[in-house]
C-alpha cells in the first residue's frame, strides 16, 4: 500500500510542478494555453519541434524554466514507473490485495484528474503560484493579457509580410488599419531595428514581422489579403463592419449611462421623500 500511496504522490507532485511552470510560463508572455503545452511538453520529454517552441527556447528566461522541468521530468518519471511496479510486482500480494490497491490507485487518479479540471481549484492555486513567484523568485511577473486587456475575440497576432500582401508597399496612413479596428503595435523589419512605436508615414515592406491587435476575424482577414482588388474589398467591408460594431457600442453605452441616470434620479427622490 505503501508504493501505492507514493505512485499518487508522485503523480500530486508532477501535476503541480506543471501548474507552477505554466504559471510561470504565462508571466512571461505567453498564452495560457501555449504555456501549459510547452510546460507539458518539456515535463514529459516529448520535445515537440515548432515554431512556438523554437521561441521558447530562444527566450532566456522560458528556457531555464524548461530545463528545470525536464531535469524534474526524468526523475517523475522514474518514480513512478518505480512506484507502479513496487505496487503490483511483489510476490507477498495476494489476489485480493492486488485488486484494493489497483482501486485505491484508480480512484486516487480519478480525483487528481477532476481536481486538475478544476476551475475553483485552479483560480486558487493560480493566485498561490503568482504570489510565491513574486515572492521568492525575480521573475518578471506580469499578466499580459490583463494589460494588453485581451477579452472576448481581440487577440495580439505577428503578421509576416509577403510581397504580394495587401499591405506591402503602403504606409499606415494609406491602409486605414484603425478604421477597421486594428492597431499596429510594433514592426520588425527584416533587417533593422524594431519599430516600437510606428507613425502614420511608416512604410510596410516585405519581410516585415508587424505586431497587431485587433479581432481575430480581421487579424486573419488581413493575413489572407493580397494585392488584387479583393483585397481592397475586404478592407472596405471590414471597414464597414467596424463602424456596425462602434454604432453597436455606442448604443449599449448609451442605454446604460440612461439606466444608471435612472437609478440616481430614484434614489435621490427616495431620499427626498424620506425627509
Amino acid at each position: 500500500m505503501i508504493a501505492a500511496i507514493s505512485l499518487l504522490v508522485a503523480l500530486s507532485i508532477s501535476i503541480l510542478i506543471n501548474r507552477i511552470a505554466t504559471a510561470a510560463l504565462t508571466h512571461t508572455g505567453l498564452s495560457r494555453e501555449s504555456a501549459r503545452f510547452q510546460a507539458r511538453s518539456a515535463f514529459s520529454g516529448v520535445g515537440f519541434t515548432t515554431n512556438e517552441a523554437e521561441n521558447v527556447v530562444n527566450h532566456p528566461v522560458r528556457r531555464k524554466i524548461l530545463m528545470f522541468l525536464m531535469l524534474l521530468g526524468n526523475a517523475g518519471i522514474i518514480t513512478v514507473i518505480s512506484s507502479m511496479i513496487l505496487t503490483f510486482v511483489d510476490p507477498r500480494n495476494s489476489e485480493s490485495s492486488l485488486l484494493l490497491r489497483a482501486a485505491v490507485i484508480v480512484a486516487g487518479i480519478a480525483v487528481l484528474w477532476t481536481a486538475s479540471y478544476s476551475k475553483w481549484l485552479d483560480q486558487h492555486l493560480s493566485r498561490i503560484i503568482r504570489w510565491a513567484l513574486a515572492r521568492w523568485t525575480d521573475l518578471d511577473v506580469r499578466d499580459y493579457a490583463s494589460l494588453l486587456h485581451l477579452g472576448g475575440d481581440y487577440s495580439v497576432m505577428e503578421l509576416l509580410v509577403q510581397p504580394n500582401d495587401w499591405m506591402s508597399g503602403r504606409t499606415l496612413a494609406e491602409l486605414g488599419l484603425r478604421e477597421e479596428g486594428v492597431l499596429v503595435l510594433g514592426i520588425q523589419p527584416r533587417s533593422d531595428a524594431y519599430v516600437g512605436a510606428p507613425t502614420r508615414n511608416t512604410r510596410i515592406h516585405p519581410g516585415d514581422t508587424m505586431l497587431l491587435y485587433g479581432r481575430d476575424r480581421t487579424l486573419a482577414s488581413l493575413d489572407r489579403r493580397k494585392k488584387e482588388i479583393g483585397g481592397q474589398l475586404a478592407h472596405v467591408d471590414a471597414v464597414a463592419e467596424q463602424r456596425r460594431i462602434e454604432e453597436e457600442t455606442d448604443r449599449t453605452l448609451e442605454k446604460r449611462e440612461r439606466s444608471l441616470g435612472d437609478v440616481g434620479e430614484s434614489g435621490g427622490s427616495a431620499v427626498a421623500g424620506d425627509q
